[in-house]
């Protein structure tokens, strides 16, 4: 057993854990957002998200929310919705995760199954301390085609290219988003009043997005 750990934030990884086990383990916290939950392969990272991380999480799913408003997109935001596949034998509970290309094919699903269904279309991983388990081989092969990652720093954009992510400028989930427009967004979050953040990033959608607001 292997423990990484940075303020309140722990993340703890187990090793020869039995699906079963995982399954469990899902359905007792099925009411609770924490800890999370990532499973590959008989490995299992047990993470406790610390309110630095979970500020940062909800900063950028706001900005998606948002973003898709100006630009006139509906999309489906699922939250830390649990994504596995028995069949794979992975699983994973991302920070926040938005069905926006697919929206219509989920719209009004109370269960999604990812064995028909397709996978949301972001995924938002905040990642601010060492990084244990590699959690993008799961993202690819449960078909994510786009990643954003954050690391307290600075926010990279990763596209699905066949079976690995690459980093790209431009979100192609949802353009003219970029690495350096997110980056600084959410750096101006740290330091700026909330309503008056919310009005900067409102001003440059309405400017950037194609719609008049």
């Amino acid at each position: 057993m292997e423990a990484v750990e940075r303020s309140v934030e722990r993340k703890v990884i187990l090793h020869n854990v039995r699906w079963e086990t995982y399954e469990r383990l899902l359905a007792e916290q099925e009411s609770s957002s924490a800890p999370r939950l990532t499973y590959d392969r008989g490995e299992l990272e047990i993470t406790s998200p610390s309110t630095e991380h979970e500020e940062y999480n909800r900063t950028i799913a706001l900005l998606v929310e948002m973003f898709a408003v100006e630009a006139g997109l509906d999309v489906r935001n699922v939250g830390s919705m649990t994504l596995r596949r028995e069949d794979l034998e992975r699983g994973f509970e991302p920070d926040s995760c938005f069905y926006v290309q697919n929206e219509t094919r989920v719209s009004g699903k109370t269960q999604i199954d990812l064995s028909v269904d397709p996978p949301p279309d972001l995924v938002i991983e905040v990642d601010i301390t060492s990084p244990s388990l590699n959690k993008h081989p799961i993202y690819a092969q449960i078909g994510v085609p786009e990643v954003w990652r954050y690391d307290g720093g600075s926010l990279e954009i990763l596209s699905l290219q066949r079976t690995e992510y690459t980093a790209v400028p431009e979100s192609g989930t949802l353009p003219p988003l970029t690495s350096a427009v997110l980056s600084d967004l959410v750096d101006k979050s740290k330091s700026t009043k909330r309503r008056a953040w919310i009005r900067e990033v409102r001003e440059w959608a309405q400017s950037n997005a194609g719609t008049d607001g």
